[in-house]
């Protein structure tokens, strides 16, 4: 029998944001706060929907819906990422890093899968981004068509702002993604990760729910407030 390493691999360890044991506390607080408001805006959506029958419509239960997807996915990772700074722990298993980087670390070629990969990407961002880009342009002329200036301006500041967090999103996903195959820096990487996998869950409930005249007054109601 030839000799050879037979040393398994059990698990590896992440870079994570910062090595500093100082800036961990700072650190841990941060996405804990971010991770509540994240959990409790897109909460009050679903329950003002809930409770409210005026906002039983189409709209709204999109919005509910937008406030649940927001409440999982950020809930499949800052839970972990806040147990592993709090318990200095960076390790990730084996099978989980496989799973994040099966391409990667492939010493086969792996044209064909990357082939696929950004096709699938390009269908599922094409068509939803298409389909924003066409609803804000019938918005957009449907604006300019207010007489009162005032209420011009409101309706593009409201457009501005749902459009920034569309943007951000779609802009941070697209940089990780497309990114993949060359080589970034980690840390860059993790930046751009964190806008649109924390920060933009974090900001949907304000920008498209929670500055809604008729979501204040169904919470209002909720909570045993006057209308």
């Amino acid at each position: 029998m030839e000799p050879g390493n037979n040393t398994k691999v059990s698990e590896f360890l992440l870079l994570g944001f910062s090595e500093d044991p100082e800036l961990q506390p700072l650190i841990f607080g941060h996405f804990l706060s971010m991770y509540l408001v994240t959990v409790l805006g897109n909460l009050l959506i679903i329950l003002a929907t809930i409770s409210d029958s005026h906002l039983h419509t189409p709209m709204y239960f999109f919005l509910s819906n937008l406030s649940s997807v927001d409440i999982c996915f950020t809930s499949t990772t800052v839970p972990k990422m806040l147990v592993n700074i709090q318990t200095q722990s960076k390790a990730i298993t084996y099978a989980g890093c496989i799973t994040q980087i099966l391409v990667q670390l492939a010493c086969s070629d792996t044209f064909l899968n990357d082939l696929v990969v950004y096709f699938a990407l390009v269908l599922l961002v094409t068509c939803p981004l298409a389909d924003v880009l066409y609803s804000y342009s019938k918005i957009v002329s449907s604006i300019r068509a207010i007489s009162s200036a005032q209420g011009m301006y409101k309706a593009f500041s409201t457009c501005a702002s749902h459009l920034s967090v569309v943007s951000l999103f779609y802009c941070t996903g697209l940089d990780v993604y497309l990114s993949s195959a060359a080589t970034p820096s980690s840390q860059s990487i993790s930046t751009v990760s964190v806008m649109y996998t924390v920060v933009t869950p974090m900001l949907n409930p304000f920008i498209f729910s929670l500055r809604n005249k008729d979501v204040k007054r169904a919470l209002k109601s909720l909570f045993g407030g006057k209308t």
